[in-house]
């Protein structure tokens, strides 16, 4: 029994021992593969990869025998200078130099593959080590050393418990390439955890930097390589305990010194020596508060740490963790400063001080701009009070005296804090301006804008003028006094500079540059700059404070001069200025419109399109927008001015090619059309009223009531019907008259009556006329009385007057519009004509001696009246129908009957 037990455990055994060399055997297992010259890779057998003392040599190796024969198939010498790759979790891959082929090996198993690696990379290692001595040479004890280091990666039975680290070695030179694998090859989790313990061991860091010391006086040089990577890896821990820990006084020089030992690098840096050498702690006020010293002492060493000698080696996480220290550090050194009343007095007393010397000055104006500037690290509520108390002692009165020096450095931090100060609460700057009397802080930032303090300065004092006149920010009493003080002081000297600093008309835009401003700007140049930034700020003002604009610009007459920036050769203040333009129009202001049409202030903006000619820039699209702006808002009053204005002087017509000017003209023409044909349809019975409302004087009435003999010889005996009729009595009209009954068209002569000549016309008075209440459509078209023409008949004699009207209108409008009109004319005359013909009527048709048919009526004369000032109309419009040729040939006069004489056509 005891036998067959013994048996079965020796039998055990053997399988146990088996089992583990058959797991060894495939975690070794791997395909030897050779990249060929067409660039694939070349299946060179499988066998069982090993690292040992190549034959013939000192050196490690990796040699792969075959499985089935034990053939070598690959034997390769590890060097420093070789370059392996790990792909996947399988592949390692490297290029060999003494045959110039790339190799791989494919592992069976991914633990064979890691196992590999670490010793390729560990052998690297000690070859850039080997003159340390720490790597022996001898067979027996690179095999021990290889079967350590593979018990330790199997194991780790020491430092380990479950997979995590129960504690770290003692920090000693021989357990540094232990820590130091510890630390950069764990996972996240084991990276927190080691960061835990090495906070939790308090003698890890002073043990480490006597290690540097030691290492640093022996000069020791790999050593100082790894203490600096084993650095580098606590750094990207990332952990705010161990941060707190380095960057103490006790230990960040020591820290610091480790990371000038950079391998990376050829030569050692010297940041201890520039950071207690030639960085300088000036106090322009002292502190006695000792931890807010010690705060900025380590805030600047973290900020130099990070930005000088890790920039490139820091990734994000440790990146955000070091500026959230910082910011902390800001807030408390605010904190603790702010809550010392001491200091703060004693601040301000030294600033108003006039003992001090400017450079001391100096010292404290750049301390208080970085004071408020640090500020910012303070939570939203404790920056308002700040602020609030900083202006109750008195800090504008500092920023005053500060912007009048000549300092460039100075002003630029004065201005800095002010806009500080306004992005927190602009009423605190407003109420000071409000106290003011004399030459007040607004007048200094109006005076510095145009001033050359540099280019950065000049957008500066631009935005503060920006938010302090801000009126979506503005409340209470300040709104007003703020907006008034401005534009009662300096509106005017800002649009001086402007007008003095463009060359006069007579002077061309190559000559700009070489002109001075005078007056206001005390004979200095003015940079295109400075004059781009008051332009921008005068569009500002339009746009926020539009009523009180508006009068300085009505009485001023500021436009034009701030339109002479068009004279200048910079292309980009031409372009402000039409930049400034397009403000002013958008405010669709009916004033401001009516000004601009009143001074011509469109001119120079076309003008300078005109120059521009073909040109596409900016210059041609600003012109071009404006255009379009204009014809989209249907602005009736600038549309008719620029075409009446800029077209007919060919100016803008050589444009018509572009879309937007078309446009432009197309609104022009169907704008016109919209509205002078109603006027003018509802002018013609209107004025037909006026006609018969006229009286005729007495010796008229009897001659034209009385029969002629002439006329009875010419056309023979009247019918009865119509003796009665014209015998009728007649209704009244206001003037006392008696209307008129006949017809307003002209007739053909007849040889009987008399022909007037001109000049008897021009000598004929009309009845006077009683003045009636014209209608709303007449007034654009002021249409005025006209002289009657006696006629042959007595319908021609409101004929003559009805021609005379139309001869006032015609030259008024053009061609095309008198087509238009005799268009709707003769519309209207078919639908008289349709309506005279279910009329009974009593026709007696006679042929008068110049041989043109005629046909009265005794209820026909209205359609008679109609047709006939029908005929005038066409005849009317014939010439400007042929010019124009565009029109139907049916609008000409009919006249293939008249052999002797001509119809009466309209003047």
């Amino acid at each position: 029994m005891a036998e067959q037990e013994r048996r079965d455990a020796e039998a055990g055994g053997d399988a146990a021992t088996a089992a583990v060399a058959s797991h060894a055997s495939s975690m070794q297992r791997v395909k030897v593969y050779r990249l060929t010259d067409a660039g694939k890779w070349d299946d060179q057998g499988t066998g069982h990869v090993s690292i040992d003392y190549v034959e013939g040599s000192k050196e490690l190796g990796l040699t792969v025998l075959d499985e089935e024969d034990n053939e070598t198939l690959l034997m390769h010498n590890i060097t420093s200078d070789d370059i392996y790759r790990k792909q996947e979790e399988t592949i390692i891959s490297w290029r060999d130099r003494e045959t110039a082929t790339d190799l791989a090996l494919s592992f069976q198993e991914a633990a064979g593959c890691s196992y590999i690696w670490e010793h390729i990379c560990e052998i690297q290692r000690n070859l850039q080590f080997s003159n340390l001595g720490a790597l022996e040479v001898g067979p027996r004890q690179s095999s021990e050393s290889i079967e350590a280091s593979r018990i330790m990666h199997s194991n780790d039975d020491s430092f380990r418990a479950n997979g995590e680290f129960r504690e770290l070695p003692p920090v000693e030179l021989s357990n540094l390439p232990f820590i130091l694998k510890t630390v950069l090859e764990g996972g996240i989790t084991d990276q927190i955890h080691v960061a835990e313990l090495i906070t939790q061991d308090r003698d890890f860091f002073p043990k480490l930097v006597d290690i540097f010391r030691m290492c640093e006086d022996l000069e020791n040089i790999d050593d100082l390589h790894m203490i600096f990577k084993l650095v580098k890896g606590i750094i990207l821990l990332n952990s705010p305990s161990i941060f707190d820990k380095i960057f103490s006084d006790e230990f960040i020089l020591d820290i610091i010194g480790a990371l000038e030992y950079d391998p990376e690098v050829s030569r050692v840096q010297k940041h201890r020596a520039f950071l207690k050498d030639h960085v300088v702690f000036k106090e322009a006020i002292h502190i006695e508060n000792v931890s807010v010293v010690s705060k900025i002492h380590q805030t600047y060493r973290i900020c130099y740490l990070k930005d000088v000698i890790l920039p490139r080696i820091l990734d994000d996480a440790t990146l955000a963790s070091l500026n959230t220290m910082i910011h902390s550090n800001n807030a408390s050194v605010i904190s603790l400063l702010k809550d010392d009343a001491l200091f703060i007095r004693q601040l301000f007393a030294r600033m108003r001080s006039s003992d001090i010397s400017m450079e001391l000055k100096r010292e404290l104006v750049l301390f208080l701009h970085e004071f408020c500037t640090l500020s910012k690290s303070l939570p939203l509520v404790q920056q308002l009070r700040l602020f609030r108390d900083l202006s109750g002692e008195g800090v504008f009165e500092i920023i005053s005296d500060v912007l009048q020096s000549q300092d460039r450095k100075i002003v630029s931090a004065g201005t800095d804090i002010l806009i500080l100060f306004l992005n927190q609460d602009p009423n605190l700057l407003r109420s000071y301006i409000v106290q003011q009397e004399g030459n007040s802080l607004l007048g200094l930032l109006v005076k510095g804008m145009v001033t050359d303090f540099g280019e950065e300065m000049h957008c500066q004092f631009l935005e503060i003028l920006r938010i302090l006149m801000d009126s979506f920010t503005m409340s209470g009493a300040h709104r007003d006094i703020i907006i008034e003080i401005f534009y009662e002081r300096h509106l005017d000297y800002l649009v001086d500079v402007i007008a003095s600093s463009c060359p006069p008309r007579s002077l061309s835009r190559s000559t700009s540059n070489s002109v001075r401003v005078g007056g206001n700007a005390e004979g200095h140049h003015i940079k295109p700059e400075i004059l781009l930034n008051v332009c921008e700020l005068l569009c500002f003002c339009v746009v926020h404070h539009h009523y009180r604009i508006k009068c300085n610009f009505l009485m001023n007459n500021a436009i034009e001069k701030i339109l002479t920036l068009t004279r200048r050769r910079e292309k980009f203040l031409v372009v402000a200025a039409v930049r400034f333009m397009r403000t002013i129009i958008s405010r669709n202001d009916e004033h401001l419109i009516r000004h601009v049409v009143k001074f011509n202030l469109l001119k120079p903006i076309i003008d300078v399109f005109v120059d521009n000619g073909e040109r596409y820039n900016m210059l041609h699209s600003g012109v071009l927008e404006l255009l379009e702006y204009i014809r989209k808002e249907n602005i009736k009053p600038l549309i008719l001015h620029v075409i009446e204005s800029f077209w007919e002087r060919d100016e803008l017509a050589k444009f018509e090619h572009f879309g937007s000017i078309q446009a432009f003209k197309l609104k022009y023409n169907n704008q016109y059309l919209e509205s002078a044909e109603p006027r003018l349809n509802a002018s013609v019975p209107d004025m037909r009223k006026k006609a018969e409302q006229r009286g005729l004087e007495k010796e008229e009435e009897d001659y034209f009531n009385e029969d002629s003999d002439e006329e009875d010889s010419g056309s023979g005996r009247r019918p009865k019907h119509a003796q009665n009729q014209h015998s009728k009595p007649k209704p009244k009209v206001p003037n006392g008259s008696e209307a008129d009954d006949t017809d307003d068209a002209s007739r053909p002569k007849s040889a009987g009556l008399v022909d007037y000549d001109d000049d008897d016309d021009e000598a004929f008075n009309p009845p006077p006329k009683e003045p009636s209440r014209a209608a709303e459509d007449d007034v654009p078209l002021n249409i005025s009385p006209v002289k009657r023409k006696p006629v042959n008949a007595v319908d021609g004699k409101h004929a003559d007057g009805e021609g005379r009207r139309r001869q006032k209108i015609e030259t008024r409008i053009s061609c095309a519009k008198i087509a238009a009109v005799t268009s709707t004319a003769i519309k209207h005359t078919d639908l008289q004509n349709k309506h005279a013909s279910h009329l009974p009527t009593s026709a007696t048709p006679s042929t008068e001696a110049n041989g043109v048919f005629r046909e009265r009526g005794t209820n026909s004369e209205e359609h008679q009246h109609s047709v006939e000032n029908t005929e005038t109309s066409r005849q009317a419009g014939g010439d400007c129908i042929k010019d124009v040729g565009s029109m139907s040939p049916e609008k000409a006069v009919n006249t293939t009957n008249s052999s002797d004489s001509e119809p009466y056509s309209v003047r």
